[in-house]
């Protein structure tokens, strides 16, 4: 239990990174950082730790910009299952000195060390900030409006696909009052004038696959709202059906890929009968789906374990992944060897047997010994 390591080691604000305990939470970081003019912009949505996030590779809405946590980890400290304790690298920007022993323990889910100390990279933060939704006439459009903006080259610090259903359980949970069609959730980051041309590079694009009108959020409480409303996205999801439970489940597909992914899995979800909303950081090709379900119903259990597993086979199809955030843990094991080959599954476990021989750190994910 790594929530009272609390301490902000030290700030470096004229380095652009900070070092931090495990238990420091992304909120907490944030606030601290906020007089300095810096922040740290991964944003998974909760309020987690930074050496959650660093376990599990997290990523969020910002990473279309920022990059996901492989990229803005500098060093780790870490216990090894030894009791040994190591330091994976130091605060250069860059290095070629031996294995990367930092994004070997990103993302290794907790079975490979225990990590205790964080070293990140920060951003300034920007000047001016737009935000704004635009709505669609349909899911294919919102996606390929996405896609044509990040192959354009436009900087957007967030892009966010929400289907119809997802933004019915949005106006259900957050009172947001938004017309019931798919839509995109935008930000953009920088000066006033480059925000304004890029923002309106993008209503361009927009209009060309018949979206519109777009609704800026200029006021901070307004974008506050905005963004809260797609963190709560979970919440959202189950007012769709009170009572339900739900999987959740993500996928990742290179971008050119994203609009057939979407529309395939939108078919899949009306013909198995299921409430499945969608949202998605579609600006990396990441996409979400939050099937609702009786779990005391192995009917309806049995229909929803059909739609994940040809939702991650469909992704797999396209050149994409299994998980694009969600983490492997124990449902995605099985997936793993389909998606990296059987040579690779073999060198995963050759790691983990030779840094925790008896499997004590978080067995049974990831790899099964």
């Amino acid at each position: 239990d790594m929530s009272q390591m609390k301490r902000i080691v030290a700030v470096h604000a004229e380095d652009l990174d900070v070092v931090v305990e495990a238990g420091v939470t992304r909120k907490e970081l944030n606030e601290h950082l906020r007089d300095q003019g810096l922040m740290f912009p991964i944003d998974p949505g909760a309020d987690a730790s930074i050496g959650g996030m660093a376990a599990t590779r997290a990523s969020g809405t910002n990473a279309v910009r920022y990059g996901t946590m492989k990229d803005n980890v500098l060093a780790l400290k870490a216990v090894m299952a030894d009791g040994s304790i190591i330091q994976t690298s130091t605060r250069a920007r860059k290095t070629s000195a031996g294995y990367d022993l930092t994004r070997l323990l990103v993302g290794s889910e907790g079975t490979l060390g225990i990590i205790t100390e964080v070293t990140l990279k920060l951003h300034g933060i920007p000047e001016a900030i737009a935000a704004g939704v635009c709505p669609f006439p349909s899911i294919k459009a919102a996606c390929d409006t996405a896609i044509m903006t990040i192959q354009t080259g436009i900087p957007v610090a967030r892009i966010e696909l929400l289907d119809e259903v997802m933004i019915k359980g949005f106006n259900l949970h957050s009172k947001l009052g938004l017309p019931e069609t798919p839509m995109l959730f935008v930000e953009f980051h920088g000066t006033e004038a480059w925000v304004k041309e890029q923002s309106e590079r993008f209503g361009e694009i927009a209009a060309d696959h018949g979206g519109g009108p777009f609704d800026w959020a200029t006021k901070a409480e307004d974008r506050t709202r905005l963004w809260e409303a797609r963190h709560n996205g979970y919440w959202a999801g189950r007012a769709l059906r009170p009572g339900a439970d739900t999987l959740a489940t993500d996928v990742c597909v290179p971008i050119s890929q994203l609009a057939d992914c979407v529309e395939e899995t939108k078919r899949d979800i009306e013909a198995s009968g299921l409430i499945a909303p969608i949202a998605g950081h579609v600006g990396d090709g990441n996409f979400h789906t939050q099937p609702l379900l009786d779990l005391s119903d192995p009917e309806e259990v049995a229909r929803v374990q059909g739609f994940i597993d040809r939702l991650v086979k469909r992704a797999l199809a396209m050149g994409g992944t299994c998980t694009g955030e969600h983490g492997v843990g124990q449902k995605k094991i099985k997936y793993l060897e389909l998606e990296h080959g059987a040579g690779a599954m073999a060198v995963m476990r050759t790691i983990k047997r030779a840094l925790d021989p008896q499997n004590i750190l978080n067995p049974g994910k990831i790899v099964v010994m």
